[in-house]
């Protein structure tokens, strides 16, 4: 867990984007902090990913820029959630984040922005086939619940969710792309590593994505849909 929080971190550090109504920015973190639960298990991994963000708070001098900055901290949470395993609640949290934001004035105009949150569903029943689907679902949950706490905390008008339709289109198939890469370099990293007895065996590595020089040496591989 340690080393997920320690990477993590460090990658926080890397700009990406800024989030429209806060000075907030996305960052390579969060291509890779979904994939720490998949590895480590849901709860270790929801664990790591937070003190990820805990400690990147704490460096930068513990001041709330804005509500922003504490929204930011739960939407990666439930990406961690979704990534790590196949669950029941990996269908009920978009249900409720479209709930939500309908049930907003505002959003009851821009109903249809919340149809983006129908790909975590969508992708749940083709995740164990395609790591992408499972990264569009990951990566759409934390969009998800963003988007719905976002709305009643910021309000932003009409146009503005208008405007970010074609942003979320590329931004989320940006990241998809990059939690996929990343889950295939730290697969295969952690399976190296563990093949050179550099770690003690204990993470739960997907042989499915392993480099064919390192399937089957493992100590300790175990498929991710199973971890939990």
């Amino acid at each position: 867990m340690a080393i997920f929080a320690i990477l993590g971190f460090i990658v926080l550090q890397i700009p990406a984007a800024e989030l429209m109504g806060s000075k907030v920015k996305f960052t390579v973190y969060d291509a890779f902090a979904p994939v720490a639960g998949s590895f480590i298990g849901s709860i270790p991994g929801v664990i790591a990913v937070f003190l990820m963000q805990l400690f990147n708070f704490l460096i930068h001098g513990a001041q709330i820029e804005d509500a922003g900055t504490i929204i930011r901290f739960f939407p990666m949470l439930f990406a961690v959630l979704y990534f790590s395993k196949k669950r029941k609640a990996n269908l009920i949290v978009p249900l409720l984040a479209i709930t939500a934001f309908i049930a907003h004035p505002i959003g009851r105009t821009v109903w249809y922005f919340s149809l983006f949150w129908l790909v975590p569903i969508a992708a749940h029943f083709f995740r164990d086939r395609f790591l992408l689907a499972r990264a569009l679902g990951a990566t759409f949950t934390a969009h998800a619940v963003g988007g719905a706490l976002w709305i009643w905390v910021f309000a932003l008008p009409a146009p503005v969710w208008d405007s970010l339709i074609p942003i979320v289109i590329a931004e989320r198939l940006l990241f998809a792309l990059g939690i996929s890469g990343s889950f295939i370099l730290v697969n295969n990293l952690l399976g190296f590593w563990e093949k050179k007895r550099f770690l003690y065996p204990g993470f739960s590595i997907d042989q499915k994505y392993l480099a064919p020089a390192l399937r089957g040496d493992t100590q300790h591989a175990a498929t991710t849909s199973s971890t939990t």
